[in-house]
């Protein structure tokens, strides 16, 4: 595969990953697992700027500004179901109320910007509630869907390696950036899925019971959220890197139209 546009000055795409709050030895911390950062310094070739979850705090007009590109994120804790109108969430349930008050206004106004937006798992999921859809959130209990949850007890390796097929749609945006082929493996480690798509949104993979696993927003320079995790299967897997590939393209493409308007 070729390398990412990076423009005649040759930096790099900036691309925003966003955070989520976690405790480390008993104090909250912003963090962005490094396998995003990786993916989208080295599998997207970019610049990558961790995004912190200050909600009302970040001044997104300034950041959108600032970057080329946005990575949301994955992540063990769940959108508030508040904020979609569904039932209230079950005791133990894991909220992180600073990154939805983060990432939900930061994806409405990348999307009204026309900033490219890769969305992966959570990241996914707030993508469709940021434009009105609905989530499940106990899809393995939802009558004839899989399991797709992550089984912590297997090692770190075999828990985001390859776990179900997906089929691809057929003359859609995943299919172009796959070489037209119309399955591929993805890993699969969420308990969480969509429900009702948001209305302009469209389907690009789904699983063998339905659950949606990929979608795009068309008439956008470059919007797709995917369930599944290719941050963690691009070294291994050509089909993951070619989306992190494009995703790269797009951000390199935006960085070379913004700084021409600098």
């Amino acid at each position: 595969m070729s390398a990412p546009i990076v423009g005649r000055t040759g930096r790099r795409p900036v691309i925003a990953v966003t955070a989520c709050i976690k405790p480390v030895e008993g104090s909250p911390f912003h963090a962005a697992g490094m396998k995003y950062v990786e993916a989208a310094a080295e599998g997207a070739g970019g610049m990558p700027l961790i995004v912190p979850a200050l909600g009302e705090g970040i001044d997104i007009d300034q950041l959108l500004g600032m970057v080329d590109g946005i990575l949301v994120t994955g992540s063990t804790s769940n959108v508030d179901p508040a904020l979609y109108g569904g039932p209230a969430p079950r005791p133990g349930n894991k909220g992180d109320a600073a990154r939805d008050a983060t990432t939900l206004p930061l994806i409405r106004a990348a999307l009204d910007r026309d900033l490219p937006l890769l969305a992966i798992c959570r990241g996914h999921q707030e993508l469709n509630v940021a434009l009105g859809g609905t989530l499940h959130q106990h899809v393995h209990e939802v009558p004839g869907m899989m399991d797709h949850r992550d089984d912590g007890t297997r090692p770190w390796e075999e828990r985001f390696g390859h776990a179900h097929p997906v089929t691809v749609a057929t003359g859609g945006m995943l299919q172009r950036i796959l070489g037209g082929r119309t399955t591929m493996l993805v890993n699969s480690l969420h308990h969480q899925a969509i429900d009702r798509l948001a209305p302009s949104l469209v389907i690009e993979a789904t699983a063998a019971d339905g659950v949606v696993e990929a979608m795009t927003l068309p008439g956008r320079r470059f919007v797709l959220g995917v369930q599944w995790h290719p941050e963690a299967l691009w070294r291994v897997d050509g089909n993951h890197a070619a989306i992190l590939q494009a995703f790269g393209e797009a951000a390199a493409e935006r960085a070379v139209s913004r700084r021409a308007a600098a």
